[in-house]
């Protein structure tokens, strides 16, 4: 049997996964199977780092909307991050994944504050790391976190786990034709507007030559078929640098 084609990821996990068809809060069912998903690549000797969004409890954007201060509401987003990042530790920690949960934000009463050398030598010594608070700064977005977060330990892959099964030319849930990307370049990416990732975070990406693999959370296994090189989802960036349809 072949191994994993990664050795070392971030797997990016939005709020929005986490709520499952509730659409806000945690399911419990959903954060316990995502957390057995994540386990088997951890057996696998797979490093594990994850980045989760705060979109199920509180989102910066949102907030600022109805009138909040941009930088106060991208904060309260933060720490809506550290409420998912402790509910998946305790999830993978209750099937016997060794977690830690580091933040950008000290809080030392509930997690580790982030250091890039504590945080690989956490992966080295098998454990998985959970990334919350995002940067630590307002006006970015965790898909940025996951963008730095890879860069910072050296992960040769983004994981990101959607709702949808790869990348479309329009929202596939809004219009049934909606063509879907086998491969895309960042270029392309961020030409057409594909809302894949904010810029920042796709320039990383870019700059930095991480590949990501936009796949969907809702089908079983398929973390552990993203980790094994399957063909599934889309593959931004690494050896693309052309644009390809399904």
């Amino acid at each position: 049997m072949l191994g994993p084609k990664y050795k070392r990821i971030v797997l990016k996990l939005s709020g929005e996964a986490l709520a499952g068809e509730k659409g806000f809060g945690i399911d419990h069912q959903v954060v316990k199977g995502v957390a057995q998903e994540v386990k088997e690549i951890y057996e696998l000797g797979v490093k594990v780092g994850i980045v989760v969004g705060g979109g199920n409890i509180w989102r910066g954007v949102s907030g600022s909307e109805m009138g909040i201060d941009r930088a106060t509401a991208d904060y309260m987003g933060m720490l809506a991050t550290v409420i998912n990042a402790l509910a998946f530790q305790d999830a993978l920690e209750k099937i016997g994944v060794d977690t830690r949960v580091q933040t950008s934000i000290e809080m030392r009463a509930v997690a580790e504050p982030y250091i890039r050398r504590r945080a690989i030598r956490h992966l080295e010594k098998g454990r998985v790391v959970i990334f919350s608070a995002g940067t630590g700064s307002p006006y970015f977005s965790t898909d940025t976190t996951a963008a730095l977060r890879a860069a910072e330990i050296g992960a040769e892959v983004i994981l990101m786990a959607k709702r949808v099964d790869g990348v479309y030319d329009s929202d596939p849930l809004e219009n049934p034709a909606a063509k879907k990307f086998a491969r895309l370049s960042y270029i392309a990416v961020l030409n057409q507007g594909l809302g894949v990732m904010d810029s920042t975070a796709a320039s990383l990406c870019m700059d930095n030559s991480i590949p990501l693999l936009v796949f969907g959370i809702s089908t079983p296994g398929n973390i552990r078929r993203a980790v094994m090189g399957e063909g599934i989802g889309t593959i931004i960036g690494g050896e693309f640098d052309v644009a390809g349809t399904d």
